[in-house]
This record gives C-alpha cells, sequence and structure tokens, in this order.
C-alpha cells in the first residue's frame, strides 16, 4: 500500500508545519465506498493517507511503527467501514482508529529492546538528516521523540486524541470539543491532565 518511506522522509513528516485538514469528502463517496466501491475507497485512501501517517508518526516516532500503524488503519477501514454511521463526520472517526492502531502498535513494542546508537548509525539512518544536524544530537532527539509518543501512548483514550488533536494536529480547542463531543472545558483539562502525565513519563524515565 506504501512505498519505501525513508528515515529523512519521516523526520520531515513529523516537523514539517501542519497543513490545513483536507476538506471532508462527500456523503455519496463515503456510501460508496461502505457499499464496497474500490474506486470510492482509493478516493478516501488518498485524501486521507498523509492525516494517517502523520498522526501515527507523531505518536509512535518510529517509521516504520508508522507505516504499519497506516496500512493497519486502512485494512481497518476497508474492513469496518459498512459500520460508519454517514450522520457522523468521517475524519474524526478515522482519528479514532488511528489513535487505537497506534495504542495497540504501542503497547506489543513496549519491551522490545531499543536500538543502539552505533547500530542506528551502522543502518545509515541518522546520516543524512535535514539541516545538517550533528548525528549524536538527532539522534538523542529522535529518541525523546521516541519517549513523548510512548507517553501519549499510555495516556488514557479521551486525553490522548484531546492531546493530539489540539497539539500535534493543531486543531482549535473549539473543533477539537465538537469531535469529541466534549465540552471546551473539558478539553482544556484533557489537555492539561495529559501535559502533566507527559512530563511526569519523561521525568520518571530520566531518572
Amino acid at each position: 500500500m506504501f512505498g519505501e518511506f525513508s528515515f529523512s522522509a519521516m523526520m520531515a513528516l513529523l516537523e514539517a508545519p501542519e497543513s490545513a485538514p483536507a476538506q471532508p469528502l462527500t456523503a455519496t463517496v463515503i456510501a460508496r465506498a461502505k457499499a464496497g466501491d474500490r474506486d470510492a475507497f482509493e478516493q478516501l485512501f488518498i485524501r486521507y493517507q498523509r492525516q494517517v501517517l502523520r498522526t501515527a508518526a507523531r505518536m509512535l516516532g518510529n517509521f516504520a511503527d508508522a507505516q504499519d500503524a497506516a496500512q493497519e488503519v486502512f485494512l481497518r477501514l476497508h474492513k469496518y467501514l459498512h459500520r460508519f454511521q454517514e450522520e457522523r463526520e468521517f475524519s474524526p472517526w478515522l482519528y479514532q482508529v488511528t489513535a487505537n492502531v497506534c495504542h495497540e502498535i504501542a503497547a506489543k513494542r513496549k519491551t522490545a529492546q531499543t536500538v543502539s546508537f552505533e547500530q542506528e548509525r551502522e543502518t545509515g539512518r541518522l546520516e543524512n538528516l535535514p539541516g545538517g544536524h550533528d548525528v549524536e544530537a538527532s539522534y538523542h532527539a529522535e529518541q525523546e521523540r521516541k519517549i513523548i509518543a510512548e507517553a501519549i501512548a499510555s495516556l488514557p483514550e479521551k486525553e490522548r486524541m484531546a492531546l493530539i488533536l489540539r497539539d500535534l494536529q493543531g486543531l482549535e480547542t473549539s473543533e477539537v470539543a465538537r469531535i469529541l463531543g466534549s465540552s471546551e472545558t473539558t478539553v482544556r483539562s484533557q489537555i492539561s491532565m495529559a501535559r502533566v502525565k507527559i512530563k511526569r513519563f519523561r521525568d520518571r524515565l530520566k531518572l
């Protein structure tokens, strides 16, 4: 489904400014996709593949895991799209599926051994990073992203979704509240709690 996705491409995806969200597809296209129309489903894939991959990259902080997550999201979308209620908005529903998949992948690989700096350098992935950064500094920055990704994955679902939509996807608090069916006060509280938990998580790992 996805072609070769390089480490540098992943870094560009993580660091590039957030683009405006794609316009929602018409109800007709979604209805056709639900009915098994392959062309309509391809339109869904083309429209939302970057959103899914970007969200997965930011949650997992690992280009291979993000690819796996994105492929799993679209496999689930193909399998379970018939369950989607068309009176709902499609994009937030897809965000939810993406977050669930990322959480599962993070949980499964939580105990995986971290690749050492020397091993990572030998693969060549730490060469040619954007901006000519020092290799070791770039490696440590990547490790920091992995810690944050793991911290995000450990959050309760509502806090995780609020944080991703607001801090990572760059949506306004009012829009996040609308997507999640919550009040703005609730969303602000969830984001605040999530940020505190992430800080504690990072501090605990650095002890």
